[in-house]
């Protein structure tokens, strides 16, 4: 078992720029805003060939009574007890503040081993301005500088210590199969992180009646029937006008990027919202990357036939593009309908990473044109002469031949829907590229 280190500490002082040195990512978002991290947010780190797992947390505020503070304090709690070891971190520029204080005698309470780090110290050799830390008595006070990766390697040693790790053994599964990584994206407020929650058996992600909760794009490790996944939620995408905050524009480009790396997307609507023009732009970047995609339709216990009807109507209408994914209505706080989703998403990745030989295209090919060959343009009607699979997720099919430039798009979906029955291609995008031979001849003179 890989050992745990969580990041515990005020807002702003640091924490999720310590964590992406530790894990040698940029996955936590970094700014100058207090409170910017509230989840926990996992990453794994290697010291050596010793890995562990960091956890980032949300400002803790121990005497947080109300609202998004105390479901902040609660993750941050979670993540200590699910922790070998805390690294508390403090800002060494603005020196200790009572809510240290507050935060230290919590942790001698949950009774934890910890390692006391001031952060920002790039450029105190004496330490003079440390000393007052000792107040918290919690033992020696570290001086790092996460921005510049000062003091980070023996930080890394002084937590592991306690552990009293042995050296790893050499890894005699290198052929095991990598995680499936589903994202699931969606508007603010339909209930993303409340459904990983509910298929996680606990809550993990802060789910909170406030649009905009989640911030980042939180990453954490599941299991199903044997199938590892990496489920991602990330921030809702709101239309660009709406983008106010520059948090919410770093919150963008990371659900934009969780989207680009994941296997398969679960989109996720409200019933109670009906589609709306945002939930089509979300959808038509999801296609525009070629992920695999699985619909769903959220709260669909809060609707009566009217309003389903009219969802129904309006997924025809506002997201024709998405034909090919499958449809689900569920309410993921009752936990209905939930099973036939995991279903849809295997069959999703299955799809998106489908192997095709080149003789099997070539023939499905050949067949299409004999059963319908493309429209002349002029003088020019394209040939179509063999096929092949140029990649996967989304798959790829390239057909060669002659004048294709004049091959229309009514003709590329006829071989489009011949190419997804023969192999069963269900919740993924399928692109078809044409190269034409150039003719060696065509610049030459008379």
């Amino acid at each position: 078992m890989k050992p745990v280190i969580a990041l515990v500490g005020r807002p702003n002082v640091g924490k999720s720029t310590l964590f992406n040195r530790l894990t040698q990512t940029r996955d936590a978002i970094v700014a100058d805003f207090a409170g910017l991290t509230r989840d926990r947010h996992y990453g794994n780190g290697r010291l050596g060939r010793h890995e562990f797992i960091v956890i980032d947390t949300g400002g803790f505020e121990p005497d947080a009574g109300s609202g998004i503070f105390k479901e902040m304090a609660r993750q941050t709690r979670q993540a200590v007890a699910e922790a070998d070891v805390v690294v508390f971190v403090v800002d060494a520029r603005e020196g200790l503040s009572a809510q240290d204080h507050d935060i230290a005698n919590e942790l001698r309470r949950l009774g934890k081993p910890c390692v006391l780090v001031a952060n920002k110290a790039e450029g105190m050799h004496d330490g003079t301005k440390l000393v007052d830390f000792y107040e918290l008595g919690l033992g020696d006070v570290h001086g790092v500088s996460a921005a510049h990766g000062q003091g980070i390697r023996d930080l890394v040693e002084l937590a592991l210590e306690p552990l009293q790790l042995p050296e790893p053994e050499d890894d005699e599964d290198d052929g095991e199969l990598k995680p499936i990584k589903l994202a699931v994206a969606g508007r603010p407020n339909v209930g993303k992180s409340t459904l990983i929650n509910t298929w996680l058996g606990e809550e993990r992600l802060v789910a909170f009646d406030l649009p905009g909760t989640t911030r980042d794009a939180i990453s954490v490790p599941f299991e199903r029937n044997g199938q590892r996944f990496e489920l991602i939620d990330t921030a809702g995408l709101r239309r660009r006008g709406k983008v106010f905050e520059a948090i919410e524009k770093f919150s963008v480009v990371k659900t934009l990027q969780a989207i680009e790396s994941a296997n398969v997307v679960l989109l996720l609507l409200d019933a109670t919202q009906g589609v709306t023009d945002q939930d089509a732009h979300i959808a038509g970047y999801i296609l525009e990357s070629g992920r695999a995609v699985v619909i769903a339709i959220n709260k669909w216990d809060a609707v009566d036939s009217y309003q389903r009807e009219q969802i129904q109507r309006q997924i025809e209408t506002r997201l024709p593009f998405l034909k090919f994914a499958s449809l689900h209505f569920i309410s993921a706080i009752k936990r209905q309908g939930l099973g036939p989703v995991w279903q849809s998403i295997a069959q999703a990745h299955k799809s998106a990473t489908r192997k095709m030989t080149t003789p099997v295209l070539t023939r499905l090919l050949l067949e299409a044109v004999q059963f319908q060959s493309p429209q002349r343009a002029g003088m020019f009607r394209p040939k179509l002469r063999y096929a092949h699979q140029g990649g996967m997720n989304p798959p790829v099919i390239v057909i060669h031949g002659n004048s294709l430039e004049h091959v229309t798009a009514a003709y590329k979906r006829f071989l489009e829907g011949r190419f997804r029955k023969e192999f069963d291609l269900v919740g993924t995008p399928l692109r078809i590229e044409f190269k034409s031979s150039t003719n060696p001849y065509a610049d030459k003179d008379d």
